[in-house]
């Protein structure tokens, strides 16, 4: 019952007697149905009096078990001792009988008289099929490495959790084609009395309470290891029924007293902020729908830094209710009054983010949640890659767990949807999402016509989730507990969330008389009740009553500790909780303030200890309610969180330049001599960071991450030098396992195989960025991809991981709009470094050579781990292979090369005329080859690299802005005007990307400019077409300088036009994407 997503069910006697007695339906219902049915005779509760006519059929001498059941028996043994106790015993007891030190191997009769001890009772032929089993070679003897990789599969221990993570195999698949083959003989006649006995039901007491008994029946078979599908939804009603909740461990009244401060505090603190900064909004209903879970999760499950077994847990809140989480640490003493009076007021380094922001508060906030779908999809990597640390050895993750709270508006976001697929089929028992429901989105209800309680459901457990769903309070469950023939419960089912959001809104407990009961024939079920009475009991649903509240976050507990899957839970609340003017209404996101009488009342709902007078006329913010440190309550609630290893939020970054030997310079000059063999800056990236991988501590700490496209990158030789890491290890032969380089998982392996999803690999990539935070474990990602599904794709992603204060690369592959040649339109990539510059914590390159990717890395390694700052290295590789020059010998080329422009060659002498060329990326090589065709021309050249355009005008800005607010100093300058400024004669940059990225610094360039780009859409060619359609070939360089010299009236026009001529370039350039006249 604790691991079931599973409705209770009330048993009720038909008759004064039945066939074979309730003794013995109860003991049978014990051994053949599991303990559910066995517990309804003896829960806390007495059953009421219905027993479904259910027979069995006395059986003969039983059949010999099979081994696969024998194997789901052994399991269930095992599995019933608290945590690992069970699988402890036996490895105790095998140890024990082992005759080998290092094997640890026993023989038949040993592991006969060990099943024994541990109570799997086994016939002769039993015994020895099972051990068989254990022993497929027939050695004679099993191991216990063979015992356990066969109990549950080939996977190092992550948590207890994972002792038995084979019992379910992701999704629920159709396993007909294998029962067929091991389906028995059944007896006909007890078939049959058990379809007489559905029958019975359904004649007796209607289709809810069959569907009851079938969902119960189907569930339990599942949890004993019948293949055969579950449901994917259930009765709405509580999954954990009340007789069976756990004692609640603290002061109810005392948590509720806390609850209603915490509460009070943060609307408060969104309309204080509202009425004395206007305009500066924040959201008041979310919070007030999640606060008695939050609550709850604070005094008894959220785990803080000083846990052990990790740093604690990892929370994921609605970005609408961060003035919870402040609320509560103000009471803490955390935050001053001061910072609590400026919400949302943060220039003067005093105030509050408006969200979880770590970027803006980076000792509280560790994970942001906004924008909507973001943080469920984080959460979900963040539990994997929890996993992927413990499972490489490099850090304890056990006690780790990841809670996620979700909007039940949030979950229309595709990123919601997908990151609940992807935890279900990784098996993330480590995680807890926690769904909102309080039926509103920012405009009305979320599903007005329908259910999204029981719509979520169907979505959670379809993924493979267990599913706690929380809907009632306790006095509405009294109702749902006594009813009887399950007709309050199909009433309940029909209704639509948008009349239960107007019951809520309305607060009348007649209307919800006449609408549930008295329209439905069930006045009687309420008669009891008064208005008044029936009102209470509706407006505390489940997610409002703490007792409930415990009993789900407790199972959620149990099942990250002892399930194999991750948990949900269904929360009912109301969005506005106790908030009685604007509960429940449609307007209930927008309300940014509370009116005076509005606050009186919620004062009284909350039994909040302020007089008329503080509220009228606070002064110095009176109206927050802090009762002190040495108040009852905030001893209290310091008591809970020390127990549970500190506060939460909490932010505690490591200093990673004091924990990790870098690797050391000679590491990265493995170009530095060039190479005359032609190979591409991807190659170059690939060759580095293999030999970085290899550099002792810090080369574990490397996280290649890829999107499906190793192959592409040249990566593919990574798979067996460093594997892929797979949490349950390699179960089949992949095709090439014969070969050098074949396809090579492992629960340990180094590289993430991210699939074909840009948004979950970002995702990943913040995880592994920011686990010098959430572990103090720092992990350096390389994710490269597509360079077009980067920014473009999922810029949102790369922003989130920015304000997470992620450190790491990001690697734009087959960038270039001429490069990437085949691909088209919508592959084809020549903006991420200009939407990359949007981003402040981003630093984006364009190197043309093996060398400068080198340095480059080693740059950015010095930058985020030496000197631990908090920035996004990305740069932009190419796949066109070119011979790689030796490091120039211009002095100072490095540190120039680092600030984003060097020169690469200087110009011969003895020309009539010189100009500068500058290039960056693949289209350097364009820019080399214009240099021979321009001295044919008699024009020398000036060759500059320009590494990083964005970088440049950053500086220039910040030298304009010194310029202007010190204007008694002098100008300073900056590296791209001591560059190319003083110079009058010609300068022409030529680039793959659209034209505005090197325009960046177009304004502090002396003389003629000439920019090349290629702006426009792609398609797909050969590169040297595309490259002659986008005019940044060599013969367009060439071109683009010789017409600037005769603007400049240094050569004749006629020299210009007869190079365009002889290179066939016109004016005339026909493009159907854009020419909508070529359409006709």
């Amino acid at each position: 019952l604790k691991c079931s997503s599973r409705p209770h069910i009330d048993f009720h006697v038909l008759a004064p007697t039945v066939p074979w007695g309730l003794h013995k339906f109860a003991k049978m219902a014990s051994s053949r149905l599991g303990p559910l049915l066995g517990r309804a005779f003896g829960g806390r509760r007495a059953a009421r009096s219905y027993t479904p006519m259910i027979k069995f059929r006395a059986g003969g001498s039983a059949a010999a078990r099979s081994p696969e059941q024998l194997l789901g028996e052994l399991r269930g043994v095992l599995s019933k001792g608290e945590g690992t106790a069970g699988v402890q015993q036996l490895s105790n007891e095998w140890f024990a009988l082992a005759d080998k030190d290092r094997s640890k191997s026993i023989g038949s009769d040993e592991f006969r008289g060990l099943m024994d001890t541990v109570g799997l009772s086994l016939q002769d032929t039993e015994s020895q099929a099972l051990f068989d089993y254990f022993d497929p070679a027939k050695k004679g003897e099993i191991s216990y490495s063979d015992f356990t990789k066969t109990l549950r599969g080939e996977m190092p221990q992550f948590a207890a959790s994972l002792a038995f993570m084979d019992q379910y195999t992701g999704h629920y698949p159709s396993a007909m084609s294998s029962l067929r083959k091991i389906m028995p003989r059944f007896d006909a006649e007890e078939t049959e009395e058990w379809l007489e006995s559905l029958d019975a039901v359904l004649k007796h007491h209607g289709p809810t309470r069959a569907r009851f008994l079938l969902h119960e029946l189907t569930d339990e078979a599942v949890r004993a290891g019948v293949p055969i599908s579950s449901s994917i939804s259930t009765p709405m009603c509580n999954t954990i029924p009340t007789n069976v909740e756990p004692n609640y461990p603290g002061d109810l009244a005392m948590e509720n007293r806390i609850s209603n401060l915490v509460r009070w505090n943060a609307a408060v603190m969104v309309s204080d902020g509202n009425k004395r900064a206007a305009g500066v909004g924040g959201h008041i209903g979310t919070f007030a729908s999640i606060c008695d879970i939050w609550e709850v999760g604070m005094n008894h499950f959220f785990r803080g830094k000083g846990y052990g077994g990790g740093m604690g847990d990892q929370l994921y809140i609605q970005g609408h209710a961060a003035p919870g989480p402040y609320a509560r640490a103000y009471l803490e003493g955390r935050l001053p009054l001061e910072k609590i009076m400026n919400f949302r007021q943060e220039v003067g380094g005093n105030g509050l983010s408006s969200y979880p922001h770590p970027r803006l508060m980076p000792d509280f906030w560790e994970n942001p949640t906004v924008s909507m779908g973001l943080g469920p999809l984080q959460s979900v990597c963040q539990a994997r890659f929890f996993r992927y640390l413990h499972l490489r050895g490099l850090a304890d993750t056990s006690a780790s767990r990841v809670w996620c709270f979700i909007g039940d508006g949030e979950m229309d976001e595709p990123e919601t949807i997908y990151a609940i697929a992807r935890a279900g089929y990784e098996r993330l028992n480590n995680l807890i999402m926690i769904v909102n429901c309080n039926y509103q989105r920012l405009d009305g209800p979320v599903r007005g016509n329908s259910k999204v309680i029981q719509e979520f459901e169907g979505v959670f457990r379809g993924a493979g989730y267990d599913c706690i769903k929380l809907i009632w309070g306790d006095a509405w469950n009294e109702l749902v507990d006594n009813d009887h023939d399950g007709k309050l419960i199909e009433v309940l089912e029909r209704c639509p969330d948008g009349d239960c959001q107007r019951y809520a809104a309305k607060q009348d407990g007649a209307l919800i008389r006449a609408e549930i009961f008295e329209a439905n024939g069930l006045a009687d079920r309420v008669a009891h009740l008064s208005d008044a009475e029936l009102l209470s009991a509706f407006m505390l649903p489940g997610g409002h009553d703490h007792q409930k509240i415990y009993a789900a976050l407790a199972q959620a507990e149990q099942n990250a500790e002892t399930g194999g899957r991750p948990t949900v839970i269904l929360a009912k609340t109301l969005k506005g909780f106790s908030l009685a003017t604007f509960q429940g209404r449609n307007t209930v996101h927008q309300q940014k303030s509370l009116k005076v009488d509005e606050m009186l009342s919620f004062r009284d709902v909350l039994n909040i200890p302020l007089t008329d007078e503080q509220i009228k006329n606070p002064q110095g913010g009176e109206f927050f309610r802090n009762p002190g440190l040495d108040s009852p309550e905030v001893q209290y609630m310091i008591e809970k969180r020390q127990k549970l290893g500190g506060f939460l939020p909490l932010r505690t970054p490591a200093k990673v330049s004091g924990l990790i030997d870098l690797p050391t310079p000679d590491n990265y000059t493995m170009f530095d001599a060039g190479n005359p063999k032609a190979m591409s800056t991807t190659m170059a990236f690939a060759t580095l960071l293999r030999k970085l991988m290899k550099f002792g501590d810090f080369g574990k700490r490397c996280v290649p991450m890829v999107t499906d496209e190793a192959r592409t990158f040249g990566m593919n030789s990574f798979f067996h030098e460093f594997k892929i890491h797979a949490p349950f290890g390699q179960h089949y032969t992949p095709v090439d396992h014969d070969s050098l380089m074949k396809y090579a998982e492992a629960p340990s392996g180094q590289i993430l195989q991210e699939g074909i999803s840009e948004a979950g690999a970002l995702c990943t990539w913040i995880a592994t960025g920011t686990s010098y935070a959430s572990q103090g474990c720092p992990m350096m990602p390389f994710f490269i991809y597509y360079s077009m599904f980067g920014f473009q794709r999922v810029g949102d992603i790369i922003w989130q991981g920015a304000d997470a204060r992620a450190r790491g690369f990001l690697l734009g592959a087959t960038a270039g709009r001429t490069t990437l040649n085949g691909e088209g339109l919508q592959h084809q990539d020549g903006h991420s470094l200009l939407i990359g510059l949007s981003n402040p914590a981003v630093i984006g390159w364009d190197p043309s050579f093996a060398f400068e990717v080198a340095h480059i890395i080693e740059h950015g390694i010095e930058e985020m781990w030496g000197k631990d700052k908090d920035l996004i290295y990305y740069i932009s590789v190419y796949n066109e292979n070119h011979s790689m020059p030796a490091i120039p010998a211009e002095p100072y080329w490095k540190e120039h090369m680092l600030k984003g422009l060097y020169r690469l060659s200087p110009a011969k002498e003895g020309m009539a005329h010189t100009v500068r060329l500058v290039g960056s990326g693949s289209i350097m090589q364009q820019v080399l080859a214009a240099a021979e065709m321009l001295e044919e021309y008699g024009v020398a050249t000036e060759i500059w690299s320009a590494t990083n355009y964005g970088e440049l005008h950053r500086e220039a800005v910040r030298a304009e802005r010194q310029a202007r607010l010190r204007p008694l100093e002098a100008k300073p300058s900056c590296h791209v005007q001591d560059c190319l400024g003083d110079f009058d004669g010609v300068t022409v940059i030529a680039s793959d990307n659209i034209i505005a990225y090197p325009q960046l610094i177009e304004k502090y360039i002396g003389g003629e400019k000439v920019i090349l780009g290629t702006d426009g859409f792609g398609r797909s060619d050969t590169r040297e077409a595309l490259r002659r359609f986008f005019e940044v070939d060599k013969e367009s360089v060439t071109v683009a300088a010789l017409s600037a010299l005769s603007r400049q009236g240094k050569i004749p026009a006629d020299v210009a036009m007869g190079a365009m001529e002889k290179y066939g370039l016109s004016m005339d350039r026909p493009d159907i994407t854009m020419d909508h006249e070529l359409l006709d």
